[in-house]
Formats: C-alpha cells, structure tokens, sequence
C-alpha cells in the first residue's frame, strides 16, 4: 500500500465526477481543476489529465466523441473530444471512486496525525 494516493488516482476521481456533471472536454476539465487547485499551491499536468481520461477508456469506464466547437463551422473549425460512460462504466465508476474514498480516508488519517504530533 503507498503511503499517500497516487496522483493519477486522485485525478481520475475529479475526472469521473466531471463527467458525471457533463462537464466538458479534455482541455476544459485541466482548466477547471488548475483553476480549481490553485490556491493549494497544485496545477494538475497536462499530461497527466490525458493519460487518466486515456485509462479510463482503456479500462471500458469512458468512450469519446468528437464534435465541432461552437455552434457554426465556419466561424469556429475546431475539434473537440468529449468524454461519456461506457454503458456499464458509471457503475464501474462507482466502484473506483469507493476504493479511491478509503484511501483518502488513510492518507487524511496520516496527515492529521502527523500535524498533531509535530506540531
């Protein structure tokens, strides 16, 4: 068992809870959860929010679809992937979001034990 969650796992979980929300394509989600962890001192990595999305279609959780940006292609050709549960993957992310919960949980025990013991 690691000591603290992995990094991964901790942006699959916004990663799952965004699309339930319908919220967005890839590059929006990086940018709400910059924004979003911006005064904690954390910028999730590009990187890193595309293999997360990457895996969770990989593991049957997530399937992509692309669109056209806005409303009118000629004013705005741009492509955009977004992200949907698979037909069985809210139910799969159900689960991966309860096993990632009891690892939070652990990790928040270690942190407040550790500022309760030092100082």
């Amino acid at each position: 068992m690691a000591f603290m969650i992995a990094q991964r796992a901790f942006i699959k979980v916004y990663l799952i809870t965004m699309v339930e929300q319908q919220r967005g394509y890839g590059y929006q989600m990086l940018e709400e959860l910059r924004q979003e962890f911006k005064s904690h001192g954390y910028s999730p990595p590009q990187s890193e929010i595309y293999r997360a999305l990457h895996e969770l279609v990989q593991e049957g959780v997530l399937y992509r679809t692309k669109q056209l940006k806005g409303n009118d292609p000629r004013v705005d050709f741009q492509e955009i992937v977004l992200y949907h549960f698979t037909d069985d993957g809210a139910e799969k992310a159900k689960l991966y979001k309860k096993q990632v919960k009891t690892d939070l949980d652990r990790c928040l025990g270690i942190l407040h034990k550790a500022v309760n013991d030092n100082f």
